[in-house]
């Protein structure tokens, strides 16, 4: 019986399906999620999912968030998810520059405001693990 895959994010659900194994970024390290798998929570790192369903293989770039396993199903909560596929470089050098910009804006205020930096930070971490997930596939390393 494979397993149930669902991704959220505040925006939308990024993934749903079944899969044969599941690789996570943990914050201990990355685990493989086969069925069967025992009853877990964790903190999900920033980096990427590597879904396997009957020998093909989807990559997704994530966020930071929580992962939650119960009997066959795979829940993922993160800030933010995308298929590699979707992954275009223009829009990361866009956004890692709009939020490079506003570091710098930030720098020069006497009180910064600690939520607008998290989110700028948010930003150019997704990027790098979007960076590091099309650079994988694009030069053709695999796991």
């Amino acid at each position: 019986m494979p397993l149930s895959l669902e991704i959220v994010t505040p925006d939308r659900r990024a993934y749903q399906g079944t899969a044969d194994c599941v690789n996570l970024p943990t914050d201990m390290g990355s685990i493989g999620v086969l069925p069967g798998h025992i009853p877990l929570t964790a903190v999900i790192a920033a980096g990427e999912v590597v879904v396997t369903l009957g020998g093909k293989v989807t990559r997704l770039a994530i966020d930071s968030g929580f992962v939650r396993i119960v009997s066959d199903k795979v829940s993922v909560v993160t800030e933010a998810a995308i298929d590699e596929a979707k992954i275009d470089l223009r829009a990361i050098e866009q956004a890692e520059e709009r939020a490079r910009l506003a570091v710098e804006a930030a720098r020069g205020q006497k009180e910064i405001d600690p939520v607008e930096i998290a989110k700028m930070e948010q930003i150019l971490r997704f990027a790098a693990v979007q960076r590091l997930v099309k650079g994988r596939t694009s030069s053709g390393l695999t796991d």
